[in-house]
Formats: structure tokens, sequence, C-alpha cells
């Protein structure tokens, strides 16, 4: 699925992942390969992208907010 993260400053990430671990207003959750719909705010703590079982990239936020639609997440973070 495609990434995008976003913050006020910058692009930070663009790229092809196999899941997207995040830190939801009612706790973490994983986002795979053709999740459904879901538009979520974001907490303070570390989005983490997987290529399969490995962690590619992670980045520290303060929150944001998380639309997944049509196998393309956007997270626009603070």
């Amino acid at each position: 699925m495609l990434v995008e993260i976003f913050t006020p400053e910058a692009l930070l990430f663009k790229g092809e992942v196999t899941s997207v671990k995040v830190p939801g207003a009612k706790g973490t959750f994983v986002i795979l390969n053709h999740h459904a719909p879901i538009i979520s705010l974001l907490t303070e703590g570390e989005v983490k992208l997987f290529e399969g079982k490995k962690e590619l990239q992670h980045f520290t936020i303060t929150g944001g907010t998380l639309e997944c639609n049509q196998n393309k997440v956007v997270i626009l973070a603070d």
C-alpha cells in the first residue's frame, strides 16, 4: 500500500509498505494491505512502517490524523 506522512513543514515519507503501526486515540493499531476505509485521530507515539516483518522506518509524532482509503494511507502528523 502507498503511505504518505506529512508534517506542516515537509513530506516525511512516501512509499510502498505492507503495514503501518500507529498510535490511535483508542490505542495502537495496525493497517494492512487492502484495509477497510478508516479515519482516525492519532496521539503521541511512534508511527512504524513495515515491509513484511522488517521495520523499515519509524517516526515520533505528537498527534495528528490518519486516513486510509483505496489502499492508500495519508498521515497528517504534528
